[in-house]
Parts: C-alpha cells; sequence; structure tokens
C-alpha cells in the first residue's frame, strides 16, 4: 500500500489503496496526509474542511484530526463547515460526534476551530458567484434543458484561502457517483442550481444515472466549481465497512476521478434475477425519510416488475423536517406524473419533486385517463403513521409485524433482505432497457 500517482498531466491525484479484504490503516492515511499537505505550504493560510453531516459513513475524524495535526499548528485557520444541502443543520455535540472528539478535546487542543453549518435557505448566508449560460447548459445537459442557471455557495467559504474536501464516494442517485465537487454543489450550494440539477437527474432516471461515472449531473457540478474564487483540493474516501479501501487526493476532479473508480469496483453488488421481495432495512444515520429514501434508490435496479420493495425503519418518524409540508402536498410519484402535468407542478422545488421520483421509482401516467401505473409497489414499515403514507401515495405496513429474519436466506425464492440499505447498489447482471444508462 505504497502512496502512488493516479491520473496524468496537471490532472493527478495521490492515492493508497487497500487489496480487496484489507483496509487502509490510519498510519498509511496519516502518511498520504502528510504527502498532500507540505506544512511549508500551509504557513499562515486560512483552510476550510468541507465534510458530510452523519448520514454518510466515513472515518471523517479520523481524517480530520490527521489533518489538524498535520496543519493546524501552522495554518491561520482551520475551520470546518458541513456540507448540508438541504438537511437539518447539526448541533455542536453531533458535530463533535461527526468529527470523533471528546467534549475535553474540543474544549483544548481544538478549541480554536470553528463549525460551520450551511444554511442554503437563508440568502444572507449565499453569495452568486457567476451564471451557467442557457447554451452552456443545452450542451450539458444532453439537449434536455435550455435555461441560465444561477449558482450561489455559502459566503463564508469565500472568507479562506483554500478549501478542502473530505468525503466519501458512493453510487448517488442523482449525480452517478458522490464526492468531489457535489461537497460544494449541494453540499454549500444556494437552492437555484440544487434543485436545478436533482431535477435534470430525475429527469434522466434514477435507474439511468446511479453508478455511471460521467453523467449530465456531474458535468453541471463541475461546471459550476470553476466558477468558485478560492482554490480546491479533495480527500476522496471509498468505504469499505467501516474502514478504507482507498483514499485519494488532489483536485476535486481529479480525486473523485480515482475514487469513483475504485467505488464502481467495491460499492456494486450484481444479481442474476430481480426479487418480487425486497426488505430494505434503513440504518439508523438516516432519520428522516428525506435520506431513508436511499433504501430505495440502491435497489430499485433489482426490484421485479410488479414487486414490493419495504422501506423498513421503525426509527424514522419524519418525511422531512425541512422539506415535509410539500411532499405531503404533491406525494410520492413516478417522473411521467410530473411531466405530464408540469403547469401544475412547476413552481414547487424541483429538488422536493426529484425526490418524489426518485423514492415512487419508475412508472407511467396516462394524462387523459389521469391513472398513473408505476412499476413496483413501495411499502413505508417506519413510525409515519399509515394515515400519512397512504396520503403520501406509499404502501404502509405496521413495523411491528415485520421480522428481518423471516426475509433472510430466500433469495432463491425471490426474497432479499439488506441489513444496512442504502449505500451498495444492486444492479441486475443483464439489466432490463428501464434500467439501461
Amino acid at each position: 500500500m505504497a502512496i502512488e500517482t493516479a491520473g496524468a498531466g496537471l490532472e493527478k491525484a495521490l492515492r493508497v489503496e487497500a487489496l480487496p479484504g484489507a483496509v487502509v490503516g490510519d498510519a498509511k492515511a496519516r502518511g498520504l496526509v502528510g504527502v498532500a499537505l507540505p506544512v511549508g505550504r500551509y504557513t499562515g493560510r486560512r483552510v476550510l474542511l468541507v465534510v458530510p453531516d452523519h448520514t454518510r459513513t466515513a472515518p471523517v475524524g479520523m481524517m480530520f484530526k490527521a489533518i489538524f495535526d498535520q496543519i493546524g499548528g501552522v495554518a491561520k485557520a482551520l475551520d470546518v463547515m458541513i456540507a448540508l444541502g438541504t438537511h437539518p443543520p447539526m448541533e455542536e455535540s453531533a458535530i463533535q460526534k461527526r468529527l470523533e472528539l471528546t467534549s475535553a478535546e474540543r474544549s483544548g487542543g481544538y478549541g480554536k476551530v470553528k463549525f460551520l453549518n450551511h444554511a442554503w435557505d437563508d440568502p444572507s448566508e449565499l453569495r452568486e458567484i457567476g451564471r451557467i449560460p442557457a447554451g452552456d447548459i443545452r450542451e450539458l445537459s444532453g439537449g434536455l434543458f435550455e435555461m441560465e442557471v444561477r449558482v450561489e455557495i455559502n459566503r463564508h467559504a469565500l472568507e479562506y484561502d483554500e478549501l478542502i474536501v473530505v468525503g466519501p464516494v458512493f453510487p448517488h442517485e442523482v449525480v452517478g457517483f458522490s464526492g468531489g465537487n457535489k461537497y460544494f454543489f449541494p453540499g454549500i450550494s444556494g437552492p437555484d442550481l440544487l434543485n436545478f440539477f436533482h431535477w435534470l437527474g430525475a429527469v434522466v432516471t434514477n435507474p439511468k444515472i446511479i453508478g455511471t461515472k460521467w453523467t449530465p449531473v456531474r458535468k453541471v457540478v463541475d461546471r459550476a466549481a470553476a466558477l468558485i474564487p478560492v482554490e480546491r483540493r479533495c480527500f476522496a474516501m471509498v468505504v469499505e465497512g467501516t474502514g478504507l479501501a482507498g483514499l485519494y487526493f488532489g483536485t476535486p476532479e481529479a480525486a473523485w476521478d480515482a475514487a469513483s473508480d475504485m467505488s464502481d469496483r467495491r460499492h456494486i453488488i450484481y444479481k442474476d434475477r430481480p426479487f418480487h421481495t425486497i426488505l430494505s432495512c434503513a440504518p439508523p444515520m438516516y432519520d428522516e425519510l428525506w435520506v431513508g429514501g436511499k433504501c430505495m434508490y440502491k435497489l430499485e435496479p433489482v426490484l421485479a416488475d410488479g414487486g414490493e420493495l419495504i422501506i423498513y425503519a421503525p426509527h424514522i418518524h419524519e418525511i422531512s423536517v425541512t422539506h415535509g409540508r410539500l411532499i405531503e402536498e404533491i406525494g410520492y410519484h413516478c417522473r411521467d406524473y410530473f411531466l405530464k402535468q408540469w403547469d401544475k407542478f412547476k413552481g414547487y422545488p424541483w429538488g422536493v419533486v426529484a425526490h418524489s421520483t426518485h423514492v415512487r421509482g419508475i412508472g407511467e401516467y396516462d394524462a387523459v385517463a389521469g391513472i398513473e401505473r408505476c412499476r413496483a409497489k413501495v411499502t413505508l414499515a417506519t413510525g409515519i403513521p399509515e394515515a400519512t403514507c397512504r396520503k403520501i401515495n406509499m404502501g404502509y405496513r405496521d413495523p411491528a409485524s415485520i421480522r428481518q429474519e423471516d426475509y433472510a436466506g430466500r433469495e432463491g425464492e425471490g426474497v432479499l433482505l439488506v441489513p444496512k440499505a442504502g449505500e451498495m447498489l444492486y444492479r441486475l447482471k443483464s439489466p432490463p432497457t428501464w434500467a439501461k444508462g
């Protein structure tokens, strides 16, 4: 596991990778940090680390401490911003937990580090850094859209000499693979760009986007990031279990490029045939349906026509703290339900509409008859009341009626149990037309 260089020319990334079945240990990770962040370069610089919230599995605390130990003593500032997108802000104690800091550590050696929550919905916290012209959007989206898009970013990010992303890369329903510049957009961005590219991804559809490397959305995100007037770097992590399969450093583009290749190898599970019943169990880090929907996104490609996917999450009691009211208004529907009634729905935030289609899955809508036909059934076995589930066009099961063990060991019968859903992508070896990118 020597530190190597991936890529060529200016777009190079430092990397350290583990062999299959092994992990990159803390010492190797710290070794790469030492090479990536030479003390001389960071003396007197103001550095902002951009990190995920609690809904992503990654050793963020280990990386934060390694970076702090390397340059915290010489940098003029070394602060942390949580790339929330539209997720709720984190309390100080929750950020400490994310960074694996005790209260004593926080009040001691790490006391000078500022913790910042992104505020996507506070105009005073945002600054416009440019616009992507309509002609560029037409080219980037493959002709699906032609509109100017405003690009805003958290104003505090512009107060630093360098922004360093520290985050994992997984298959992702909107952009293809997460990570890289996605930590800026939507991580610390304003609503215009966020809403646009989420709907762009929904129009392409989740099965054709997820686990695809170069997507229209990735192109839009990278184009927006080029407008940031601050130097950008990235530690991209590929997580396996609770450890690192790979760690990459460079520009966000180069680090993500290398990490997404490993994510493709480590985070996609191929199955021979689809399943008529899937019990998709949400881990505790998914504390509302807004993120618990990942239990559908990652498994839709192996859900049989007419089958049922159950999102099992007794701990989830909220649709979304931020967007719940709007979701209750529009419900969960397939893409064509919205496209064929666009005048009715175009005034809603496009990111909310996109989320709706991602959770409900592929389907058709007959605008003349007013009939929606979804490919499969999605059922919530959560703490969300049955009446609410019916209102939002989802199935309901009492979570107390479900025993995970009843679904185990039955793949030959067409029943799949996924004990920790949401990060590993499941695909068919021979996918149907609707799932081919």
